[in-house]
């Protein structure tokens, strides 16, 4: 029903969205040349690869070293603002490979750093719109987007896809978050695995002969951080004061 929905959709946009792109695969060949479309390898549903498509944004390198951002045209920046660059992705979701609605997809070199409860993720068709892109789009960390598009995966429902459709419309016509500051979003290095699914080190304790066993030194306890840390830390054993019991340990809060 929902592949149903999402054809139904692309192909009443497609008689706005074929002219419209026509016009602007013109400016972008007379502003920038060719090609006119970016190409690039996304993952979708179940982890499968495809090619993303979008409008040709920046023109070509004029070193190697150059940055994205001064590289971006008046009409690229336009096309950003408006969202018009996604236009040929209609294509991906005529093809199968996109929804309407969904998780954004992202680079493979992205989800091999998924945790396995972030692979949640890929449940779902990617789409060309999503909860997390009403909710802040690029203006969020990558760690907040991911919770987001894993609670649209878990409470996925018609009533939900509808409420999305209808603020994406408000986000268009009150484009914000469209790029996160500096051109790049934070907090993507490779997440550590929640602490509960890591098994705790033991230490033995060898008794020699007559002498009596030594007391094993308590194992710090290791705590998985959002993916915008680089690596566990640990947490000091707790040690008992005679005067009082011992406090007890705050409990890390996930993101929601």
């Amino acid at each position: 029903m929902k592949r149903g929905g999402d054809l139904a959709i692309t192909v009443l946009t497609g008689i706005v969205a074929i002219p419209l792109g026509l016009v602007i695969a013109l400016l972008i060949r007379c502003t920038m040349g060719g090609p006119v479309l970016f190409r690039q390898t996304r993952t979708g549903l179940r982890g499968k690869e495809f090619e993303i498509l979008k409008f040709r944004t920046m023109r070509d390198k004029r070193f190697p070293e150059e940055p994205d951002a001064p590289r971006i045209t008046r009409l690229g920046d336009l096309l950003r603002r408006t969202s018009l660059d996604e236009l040929p992705q209609l294509w991906n979701v005529a093809r199968g490979e996109m929804g309407v609605i969904g998780p954004r997809p992202t680079l493979p070199e992205q989800v091999v750093h998924y945790s396995r409860r972030q692979r949640g993720r890929l449940d779902v068709r990617p789409g060309l719109t999503g909860w997390a892109q009403v909710q802040g789009r690029n203006s969020i960390t990558w760690p907040e987007r991911i919770e987001l598009d894993l609670w649209y995966v878990g409470n996925r429902s018609l009533g939900l896809d509808l409420r999305i459709l209808l603020l994406t419309v408000k986000v268009l016509l009150n484009p914000a978050g469209i790029t996160a500051a500096g051109g790049v979003n934070p907090g993507f290095p490779a997440p550590t695995e929640p602490a509960e699914t890591a098994e705790p080190a033991t230490v033995t304790a060898v008794a020699a002969p007559e002498v009596a066993a030594p007391v094993a030194e308590p194992v710090p306890a290791v705590i998985g951080l959002p993916r915008q840390a680089t690596g566990p830390r640990t947490v000091p054993p707790l040690r008992a004061r005679p005067s009082r019991p011992a406090p007890v340990g705050a409990a890390v809060e996930e993101a929601s």
